[in-house]
């Protein structure tokens, strides 16, 4: 996937919550990363302060797709652990997350302005995922403007 342009996205928000829909206009135009999560999935919790780091960047936004979950457990656990998501998008068929190519959660993808992949992370963030695969290449494309 990395390289390529996103697919498409239109996707319905996480009711329970106050975060927006997740579709296009979204992502284009942003500097962005995509999480693939599910409140069910062990290392999505482990990833999840991670992401509350991350969310912290004015420059990025942070959005979500919950993949194969059931709504209300995943609003409880963004209600409980806090909601890093600038939108949140819900895939209760994982048929747009297999458009990503996921496999299975978690998985995250950065985006630039253009709507291009420019990294995808299979498994969990932690801080050495972070400090060296995700944000570097967030400082690139920031960089590169």
């Amino acid at each position: 996937m990395a390289g390529r342009r996103h697919p498409a996205v239109d996707l319905a928000p996480l009711a329970g919550l106050q975060a927006p829909s997740l579709n296009d206009q979204r992502l284009d135009g942003h500097i962005a990363v995509v999480n693939i999560f599910a409140s069910w999935c062990v290392p999505c919790r482990l990833e999840h302060p991670a992401l509350m780091e991350l969310a912290k960047d004015p420059r990025i936004k942070l959005v979500g797709i919950n993949y194969k979950d059931a709504p209300e457990k995943a609003a409880a656990f963004l209600q409980e652990n806090g909601n890093p998501f600038a939108a949140i998008g819900i895939d209760t068929t994982g048929r747009s997350s297999i458009d990503w190519g996921v496999y299975g959660v978690p998985e995250t993808f950065v985006i630039d302005r253009t709507g291009r992949i420019v990294l995808r992370h299979v498994g969990p963030i932690d801080e050495k995922s972070l400090t060296m695969d995700i944000l570097p290449v967030l400082e690139e494309i920031i960089a590169a403007e």
